[in-house]
């Protein structure tokens, strides 16, 4: 956890909202100077703080409408910071909850350093990553809608299909066997469903792989040295990570990838683990497909993985194989260096 520390003049929370802002500005001396809340306008907001500019720090939690303002603050030079939503419980944590207290709250929290701090994206790469989420995404409802297509014929006790329904041409099998109409056109609504996606996904691959600009080629073909990491993969990873330099630890990188879990200890017991929820979901994801993928093009490592699964399970197995992949990945982009199979499983 990182905290903003530096000391300036005047501080200003906001408790961000979608159309509204409570804005709080306190001096050094924790006296309030502004509490007013404002519609999300930037002229509104320029003009409010306009007295405190001469050295202010801004800070707001991070919420799903933090862009615009932060885009803002580095427009006009103004030192922003994104609290961590789940970190800021101080906020959650009162009596008494309104956007009023949450506002003064966060000032309070950011002058006296104890606001942990979130990663602000640079604007110029925000709309790829975005995308890129919005297509991983697209591609869990396909499988959602796959899933309920053979849980379907599972409820009506009809044979199984051994054919992968992901591919198009194996789909008009599984809207047979069924006496109830209405059943088969449930069925054909998910199998409907399931192919306009395939072709949105699609075309959404083939805009991201040539009409997108990697911001950085170099560590993007690095990625593409590891087997089983694709294009679309590599691009996601790349874009979720953003700067390998950000992670000063490899244990960092790991711990903000989801691939470890934090034990919670208390009177020299250890009481189980917590922090599951902290860190970046995209990356956990992307870890544990590569993991798979990478298991089903080597031979060397699916060797590897059969000992863990006889000493560890086989759920723990692959867990410890996508952990062991993304400590191999930072080290790769800190060391400038292409994916080496034997020192990969050497280590």
């Amino acid at each position: 956890m990182r905290f903003y520390s530096k000391q300036h003049r005047y501080y200003c929370g906001i408790d961000l909202h979608a159309r509204t802002m409570y804005v709080c500005v306190l001096d050094q001396a924790g006296k309030v100077r502004l509490h007013r809340n404002l519609p999300c306008d930037r002229d509104r907001f320029l003009r409010a703080i306009k007295p405190y500019r001469r050295d202010l720090v801004v800070a707001a939690e991070c919420m799903f409408t933090w862009y615009w303002l932060a885009d803002l603050c580095a427009e006009h030079a103004i030192p922003f910071v994104l609290g961590h939503a789940l970190y800021m419980k101080a906020i959650h944590g009162g009596k008494t909850k309104n956007d009023r207290i949450d506002a003064l709250k966060i000032a309070s929290l950011l002058r006296g350093g104890n606001i942990p701090m979130a990663y602000v994206y640079p604007a110029k790469m925000r709309s790829t990553r975005d995308l890129l989420r919005r297509r991983t995404r697209l591609v869990r409802v396909r499988a959602s809608l796959f899933g309920h297509v053979r849980n379907t014929r599972s409820q009506h006790n009809v044979p199984a299909i051994a054919a992968k329904i992901r591919y198009p041409a194996n789909r008009d099998p599984f809207t047979e066997g069924f006496d109830d109409p209405v059943v088969v056109r449930a069925v054909e609504a998910d199998l409907w469903q399931a192919e306009f996606l395939d072709g949105l996904i699609r075309d959404l691959e083939l805009f991201l792989r040539k009409k997108t600009r990697v911001f950085s080629p170099t560590v993007y073909h690095r990625l593409r040295t590891v087997p089983g990491i694709g294009a679309i993969l590599g691009m996601t990873i790349l874009y979720e990570i953003h700067d390998i330099r950000r992670f000063p630890r490899v244990q960092d990188f790991v711990s903000y990838a989801r691939l470890v879990k934090c034990p919670t200890e208390s009177a020299g017991k250890r009481t189980g683990t917590a922090g599951a929820k902290i860190g970046n979901p995209h990356l956990k994801w992307a870890f544990s497909e590569a993991a798979v993928l990478l298991l089903r093009q080597s031979d060397a490592v699916k060797r590897y993985h059969a000992r863990l699964q006889a000493k560890h399970g086989k759920g723990k197995a692959l867990s410890i194989l996508a952990h062991k992949l993304g400590r191999a990945v930072y080290f790769m982009l800190k060391r400038k260096q292409a994916f080496d199979l034997e020192v990969f499983l050497k280590r």
